[in-house]
């Protein structure tokens, strides 16, 4: 009986060690994030909307020599 109390001694201890496995370690690489444009507009846009809005200003200008008495 000791000898078989042992045997089943060793084996517990030689599986432990021998079936141990580790933690699986992945290292995981950071996202790549794109920067966001900073307008969506951009600068031809606020040319074109400044040149939109001398224009409606030289429009609406009231300032004809037709004075007439």
């Amino acid at each position: 009986m000791k000898k078989f109390a042992a045997l089943v001694v060793a084996a517990s201890l030689a599986s432990t060690a021998a079936f141990a496995g580790g933690p699986v370690v992945v290292a995981e690489e950071p996202a790549v994030v794109a920067a966001a444009p900073a307008s969506s507009i951009g600068t031809a846009g606020i040319i074109a909307g400044l040149a939109g809005l001398a224009l409606i200003a030289a429009l609406s200008s009231d300032s004809s020599d037709d004075t007439t008495n």
